[in-house]
């Protein structure tokens, strides 16, 4: 199975999710991809993704955008699987945390929520201070990501493989040219 793991404030709707679910269909890899829509809470999220790799047949594969990319790194540590990283959010337990007390709205749903310090605390619980096994995990990052600075992924993961492209921005514009070889990762 490949889980791809959306970014904040995203869905399953987002334009890289139905990208890869549509390159995995035309292949006849439907069944093997899954993409929820997670909870805004980070800890009923890790919760879902958990249930859904407990029920997965055979060894998974992350792929993790923005927050998802924080997420699969969490996991991918846990569980000891491949984790690819599309402009992740390194830190984002720090990062986010200056949102507290701000409401937050869904891109696709529109949907409004409050962005609260239990939601700041369930991000520190999932940081992962260093990676143990740079190996597993491959980084896509382009250098116009207006989000992210894209230099801290490149620290962060600096012993991993990594393909850092010139320009771009947060949206990896480059994701579909890529599928073949993240799903041979």
């Amino acid at each position: 199975m490949i889980l791809y793991i959306h970014g904040f404030n995203s869905s399953a709707q987002s334009g890289k999710a139905r990208e890869m679910a549509a390159w995995m269909a035309e292949r006849g890899l439907a069944e093997a991809y899954a993409c929820p829509d997670l909870p805004d809470s980070p800890a009923a999220a890790i919760r879902l993704l958990d249930g859904l790799l407990a029920r997965s047949r055979g060894r998974a594969k992350l792929v993790g955008s923005s927050l998802g990319g924080f997420y699969a790194t969490w996991l991918a540590e846990r569980h000891g699987l491949p984790a690819v990283l599309i402009n992740p959010c390194v830190g984002c337990n720090v990062k986010l945390r200056d949102q507290v007390g701000t409401t937050q709205k869904h891109w696709h749903s529109g949907r409004e929520w409050l962005f609260t310090a239990a939601h700041a605390d369930e991000l520190d619980a999932l940081a992962v201070p260093a990676i143990s096994r740079p190996e597993r995990y491959w980084l896509l990052a382009e250098t116009g990501d207006a989000v992210l600075d894209y230099r801290e992924a490149v620290a962060y993961f600096k012993d991993a493989r990594q393909d850092v492209l010139e320009g771009g921005d947060h949206g990896f514009t480059r994701f579909q040219e890529y599928l073949p070889a993240i799903l041979a990762f």
